[in-house]
């Protein structure tokens, strides 16, 4: 949720309205973005599957 709430700037009441699967596509999305960004030559933290 930490994940979330720094990249998205959502509050702890709106990450707890998302079901568990819903927090784990946006941590995927967020995860994509990043590596589109960073280009494949960073290494990634967070690899969501």
């Amino acid at each position: 949720m930490a994940f979330l709430a720094y990249y998205l700037h959502w509050d702890r009441d709106e990450l707890m309205r998302l079901s568990h699967q819903e927090r784990r596509r946006w941590c995927r999305e967020v995860s994509d973005i990043n590596r589109k960004l960073n280009g494949p030559e960073k290494e990634q933290r967070f690899e969501f599957r």
